[in-house]
């Protein structure tokens, strides 16, 4: 899962003089042990400790592992920390993430076992996505919440789950300023035509995909 602690405590360890003192700290914030934390990992807790003390130089995969699994310990526990440094208008944002390198509307189709229900410009680019709870969306983000939904692009995906016929995320989308280059609807019941004229007025794509949240973020995050 992607969420805007990720970018903040990424971006902090790596602009750090003494990344592993950054290392220390997050672990400290999230009350996770060296030893409960390399379980996780499964490494040492000897190797946490070779990091944090400086004696090892953490690489990119490293610390990206590190990020992952503290948020993973969290929202095991049920999310506080995480919740904690959510800024208001954004409990919709379930998860977000750019990818390495532009792909095909069919390429993340297919990453996700979608389907496609209406076609836009298929040779756009994407460059990254977004997953949004469309009941919290609804309660909880104002108009220009809506912008940072589209992290580094608009040319990217928003999967919405929780629908029903699929009219509210395009209402939504309609009345933004921006528009994405695909939406996908992660298990909806069913969606109607209006949905779908909606799609075609706005020239986007529509997939759906029956996945589950957990596996979507996954897939997604391997791209």
């Amino acid at each position: 899962m992607m969420t805007s602690i990720d970018e903040k405590m990424a971006g902090e360890i790596i602009m750090a003089e003494h990344p592993g003192k950054r290392i220390r700290k997050w672990r400290d914030i999230f009350k996770v042990t060296q030893t409960e934390l390399a379980e996780h990992m499964d490494i040492s807790s000897s190797v946490i400790s070779d990091y944090e003390k400086g004696r090892r130089s953490p690489g990119s995969s490293f610390l990206r592992d590190i990020v992952k699994t503290l948020i993973e310990i969290d929202m095991g526990r049920g999310g506080s920390v995480v919740k904690r440094f959510t800024p208001p208008g954004q409990e919709g944002i379930i998860g977000m993430g750019e990818f390495a390198e532009p792909i095909k509307i069919e390429e993340i189709t297919e990453a996700v076992d979608g389907q496609i229900l209406r076609g836009g410009d298929t040779d756009r680019n994407i460059y990254g996505y977004t997953i949004i709870d469309s009941l919290k969306a609804v309660t909880s983000m104002k108009s220009f919440d809506y912008l940072r939904i589209y992290g580094w692009s608009t040319e990217r995906a928003l999967f919405f789950t929780g629908i029903r016929h699929g009219r509210s995320p395009m209402v939504a989308i309609r009345a933004s300023p921006l528009t994405p280059a695909v939406v996908g609807y992660v298990q909806p019941e069913e969606v109607d035509e209006l949905t779908l004229k909606l799609v075609e007025i706005e020239g986007i794509s529509l997939l759906r995909t029956d996945l589950d949240v957990e596996e979507l973020s996954e897939r997604l995050s391997k791209v």
